[in-house]
């Protein structure tokens, strides 16, 4: 079946009951904005629009156990035994909790299938990322892990070669434990080091099991790493390992809470380099996987600034028209902006940083911790795919 030129978005105001409630950081407020910014700039008009449904049981059985689905839909009021990860101020327990997660997982699914089918080049659902949530635990704001089960629902339809590739502040860790012994899946983690930061994990020689050595790759970043260090990290490991692993299908996570402004992480990242990671990451798809790329939200608790103009980037990229950045956002999205929050949005589409980046192939320099992080993890995982280390 030849693929439909236009990408396809999955929204719903449904999506907006993932809510932990008042005060929590993963606000819905940050959904409610973005999908008021995308409409502004008429960008409905140029995808289909999907509502996604929650998903069954058997396709979050792909991933989560079956004892622990059971506890969250069972458990939709109430503080539950911890040992699920659900209750206390990170995953405190909402109103239908299990239907609100399995929704989301619902967007990603159908954008996976969508792909993987053929019937779609591209799809975003701004509302996934959902990346910490274990088999049998919710972590990290996340309850089921949307993006893993997408995966998972193309590899069983056949697919051999997914290319995961996750640029949040945390560590991707759910996806990657989810395959961590599979070399299906090749999952790329860009993060904050978790010596400073949520979840404490993803390191250079953490690299996948015994069958899948090399297929699990993290670059853990120094505290305040900025714009152009940032890009020359995905530059440095993400390009050269699609290059030889050729994937058939991109995913991948676009956390905005790698923002200097974020409350609760420490990198430095404008939404002006998040707008180029989604360029470049798209530009793999197109030369490494004939297109065919899935985009998801994630974090992200600037709720205002920051998110809603990242993801409009990541959604106008995905539909084949990206925003210039010196565009002026709308006047009807800063007029509801106002209206409903009575106060001002950014004025434009960008934060004046240029994006640009010295490219890995300029040569490395051992007095910068960012390049230090970079040649750490091309050792522990480049030699497994058959590439050097130290030459592009």
């Amino acid at each position: 079946m030849a693929a439909d030129e236009r990408a396809m978005l999955l929204w719903t105001p449904e999506l907006l009951s993932y809510d932990f409630g008042p005060g929590h950081p993963m606000s819905p407020l940050r959904l409610r904005l973005t999908m008021e910014l995308v409409s502004a700039f008429g960008l409905l008009d140029r995808l289909d629009v999907v509502a996604p449904e929650p998903v069954d049981d058997a396709t979050l059985r792909l991933v989560h156990e079956q004892e622990y689905i059971d506890h969250v839909r069972a458990e939709d009021a109430g503080d539950p035994p911890s040992r699920w990860g659900l209750g206390g101020p990170d995953n405190p327990v909402f109103a239908h909790m299990h239907e609100a997660s399995a929704r989301i997982v619902g967007g990603t699914v159908a954008a996976t299938r969508a792909v993987w089918r053929g019937e779609k080049v591209r799809a975003v659902n701004p509302a996934g990322g959902m990346h910490h949530a274990m088999a049998r635990s919710a972590s990290g704001f996340c309850v089921y892990n949307d993006v893993a089960v997408g995966i998972a629902a193309a590899l069983a339809e056949g697919a051999e070669r997914v290319l995961y590739v996750d640029v949040d502040a945390h560590h991707g860790d759910g996806v990657e434990r989810a395959f961590w012994d599979d070399p299906r899946v090749l999952t790329i983690s860009v993060h904050q080091t978790g010596q400073s930061v949520f979840p404490g994990t993803g390191y250079a020689q953490d690299a996948g099991g015994p069958r899948a050595r090399g297929f699990a790759v993290n670059v853990a970043l120094p505290p305040r790493t900025a714009d152009a260090a940032w890009l020359r990290t995905i530059e440095a490991i993400v390009e050269p390992l699609a290059q030889e692993w050729r994937p058939q299908l991109v995913v991948s996570q676009h956390g905005a809470d790698a923002h200097g402004r974020d409350p609760i992480t420490d990198l430095d990242i404008s939404v002006d380099a998040q707008r180029a990671a989604a360029l470049m990451v798209c530009d793999l798809a197109e030369r490494f996987a004939e297109g065919r790329w899935v985009a998801t939200g994630g974090g992200g608790y600037d709720l205002v600034s920051t998110v809603p103009r990242a993801w409009t980037h990541l959604v106008a990229v995905v539909a084949g028209a990206p925003i210039d950045p010196g565009s002026p956002t709308p006047p009807a999205w800063l007029e509801y902006v106002g209206d409903l929050l009575g106060r001002d949005g950014p004025a434009t589409m960008t934060e004046g940083r240029p994006a640009t980046f010295r490219p890995w192939e300029e040569g490395y320099d051992p007095e910068d911790p960012v390049d230090r992080a970079i040649l750490a993890t091309r050792r522990s995982v480049f030699p497994e795919h058959g590439l050097d280390p130290l030459v592009r």
